[in-house]
């Protein structure tokens, strides 16, 4: 079987920085390959790499067939482009229906020339149309968006005017459309509702090509995967893992356990051999013998396999917040809309010091766009936006706007807080897992969960009594995400949330809610878990 994805010894770097070595595999069609690591052990930038985006610094890729490739943030795609045209031009089925659509409107031209030359194009037009599969082919795609929650109100929309999140949806729903050999996805259910996250499984699972998958949904990961990758970012490698993850799991903590007790009694014998051998040195009829253990215990430590190091996890907590009014943050009347669709009208939102709201309602209700009004990152159609005494706002953008990808890690920190030198930004930073050379990384190479680390860090030195968290969990591995729970149960200040992550919500232990487009403000109840996970 000829593979849809090869790779011959690969080795990837960022800067300095070793990522992977001597990497081998394959893809064939029919795998399904979960790929694991901790944040920031370069599960994006091999992606990015397999998908052609990036150039290994050594090794070979060898591509058999189309690659569809889902990044963590999609900007492909012309921004005028209308939505429906960008997935369907997957098949090149987009510019033949807007050509279709204009010569119709040109066959009913009073000019017979003109009339005769547009029934002319589209009888052309119609053959190529159903030689790429017609209107079957358009209702898959039809099909495909309705599944992931974009509705045609979104679909007749300039791709500028959508948010990320709908943006993300348009490219996946373009990437499955796309009939590609290979999908690479990196956390393809963000953005998504509940339904759409079950009908996406079912989706990927009868999927015939292959695909590589990075995701923190340890659901879709146990449903689909028949192979698991793991990048181990201490040792530099990939282990394959040709089995599913329930079993995967199992076996990867049997390696690791072989691995403690091949090292633990290696390290015992070679070390009776070198006291033996610092014994024998005294002597110089036994220095021939000494010389022997001593390489004997050499080459028992040198042929072990490494043991993998326990992952570091971000160490997060909020700030102490900086004194304010009763009342830091209120906004009246505010509304919204993209052309002549509103997303969101009559707003009035008051948060008061110390309180926990959180923002619910379908994708496309306005949640991000909210919170970016708040923000002052977005201005409002009409009502205002009206600060409190003492307002400092800490903004967590779920696109990670609030990062400078053209500055580096440690400029993003220092332009977060006027007052912070160096060394003080440096010790947060380690915190946060970004040591030694990483601070000077550009914030452009970073992967999705090490912008949100470096997100989150601006916000922890900002002082910020007053925090708007757009999905802060997402791309964050399961004791990273730990952390982030964790540090909202105990902030003092206060926080508006949106988020599709139960676990955040119930940390939170919000007081009000939000619900949107309406604008209906309410008391939490328990009746409202049940919505977040849809909204």
């Amino acid at each position: 079987m000829t593979p849809v994805l090869s790779v011959h010894d690969l080795e990837i770097r960022v800067g300095a920085r070793l990522l992977m070595q001597g990497v081998d595999f394959r893809v064939d069609r029919g795998d399904k390959i979960g790929l694991v690591g901790r944040n920031g052990a370069g599960k994006t930038t091999l992606t990015k790499t397999l998908a052609g985006e990036t150039q290994p610094t050594a090794g070979k890729i060898e591509r058999t067939g189309e690659i569809g490739y889902l990044p963590q943030d999609p900007r492909s795609g012309d921004p005028e482009e209308l939505a429906r045209t960008r997935i369907l031009n997957a098949r090149g089925l987009g510019s033949i229906v807007l050509g279709m659509q204009e010569a119709t409107l040109e066959m009913a031209s009073t000019d017979d020339a003109v009339s005769a030359a547009a029934m002319k194009r589209y009888g052309n037009l119609t053959d190529r149309f159903q030689a790429l599969g017609g209107y079957s082919a358009e209702a898959e795609a039809a099909s495909i968006a309705s599944n992931l929650n974009l509705p045609d109100r979104i679909l007749d929309q300039p791709l500028k005017t959508l948010s990320g999140g709908q943006r993300r949806r348009i490219e996946l729903a373009r990437i499955l459309f796309s009939d590609a050999d290979t999908m690479i996805l990196d956390e393809p259910t963000n953005h998504l509702d509940a339904d759409s996250v079950v009908w996406l499984r079912e989706f990927l699972k009868s999927f015939q090509g292959g695909f590589i998958v990075i995701s923190h949904d340890v659901d879709l990961v146990g449903e689909t995967v028949n192979k698991v990758f793991y990048l181990d970012g201490n040792r530099q490698v990939i282990d394959v893992y040709n089995m599913g993850w329930k079993h995967y799991l199992r076996q990867r903590e049997a390696d690791e356990e072989r691995r403690r007790k091949e090292r633990a009694n290696a390290e015992k014998k070679a070390t009776s051999l070198q006291l033996q051998a610092a014994r024998f040195g005294a002597k110089a009829s036994k220095a021939a013998a000494a010389h022997q253990m001593i390489a004997r215990a050499e080459r028992l430590l040198s042929g072990l396999e490494e043991v993998r190091q326990v992952d570091r996890v971000a160490k997060l907590r909020f700030p102490d917040p900086a004194p304010c009014g009763r009342t830091p943050l209120m906004a009246s009347g505010l509304s919204k809309s993209y052309g002549s669709l509103e997303i969101f009208s009559a707003v009035d939102l008051a948060i008061d010091r110390g309180s926990k709201v959180v923002v619910l309602g379908l994708n496309g209700a306005g949640k991000t766009t909210l919170l970016r009004i708040l923000a002052g990152v977005d201005k409002p159609d009409t009502g205002q936006v009206e600060p409190g005494h003492g307002l400092k706002i800490g903004y967590y953008a779920q696109e990670h706007e609030t990062i400078d990808v053209k500055r580096s890690v440690l400029q993003n920190m220092m332009s977060s807080s006027p007052s912070l030198n160096e060394t003080e930004a440096r010790k947060v930073l380690g915190s946060f897992l970004f040591t030694g050379d990483d601070a000077h990384k550009l914030a452009g190479v970073l992967s999705g969960g090490e912008k949100t680390r470096l997100a989150l860090a601006m916000i922890v030195v900002s002082g910020a009594n007053v925090l708007l968290l757009d999905e802060p969990t997402n791309n964050l591995d399961p004791a990273s995400r730990e952390e982030i729970l964790d540090a909202l149960a105990h902030y003092a200040g206060s926080v508006v949330l949106v988020s599709h992550d139960e676990g955040a919500v119930e940390a939170l232990n919000p007081e009000r809610v939000l619900i949107l487009p309406d604008g209906v403000e309410d008391h939490w109840n328990k009746d409202y878990a049940d919505l977040i996970s849809l909204a």
